[in-house]
């Protein structure tokens, strides 16, 4: 069974960090672009990062961008997202997920994991 796995989530305070980690299980990563996302509560699930396959590009939202960094270890079939100077807003459900490329649409990204809580607060 294709499954996508992520841990690493946990409760922070603000201007700490945390990393995230998208383990996947009965497929290998190497040939996919993976994508992290989160969703708080009542709002919309966002897109906060995507690393290519092809060549490790990587993309950030401005909310991020400077903060979260996406890495990958193909050999241990993973994706990262290293989270610093996080922020209450910060506070969400983090899911990563796979696609055939970073550019497509949300909906078209596959094998979500269950998601990670990430929480930023005192």
């Amino acid at each position: 069974q294709e499954q996508l796995v992520e841990s690493g989530g946990g409760l922070v305070q603000p201007g700490g960090s945390l990393r995230l980690s998208c383990a996947a299980s009965g497929f290998t990563l190497d040939k996919y672009d993976v994508g992290w996302f989160r969703q708080a509560p009542g709002k919309e699930r966002e897109g906060v990062s995507c690393i290519a396959a092809k060549d490790g590009t990587t993309y950030y939202p401005d909310s991020v961008k400077g903060r979260f960094t996406i890495s990958r270890d193909n050999a241990k079939n993973t994706v990262y997202l290293q989270m610093n100077s996080l922020k209450p807003e910060d506070t969400a459900v983090y899911y990563c997920a796979t696609a055939r490329g970073c550019h497509v649409m949300m909906d078209e990204f596959e094998n979500w994991g269950q998601g990670t809580q990430v929480t930023v607060s005192y």
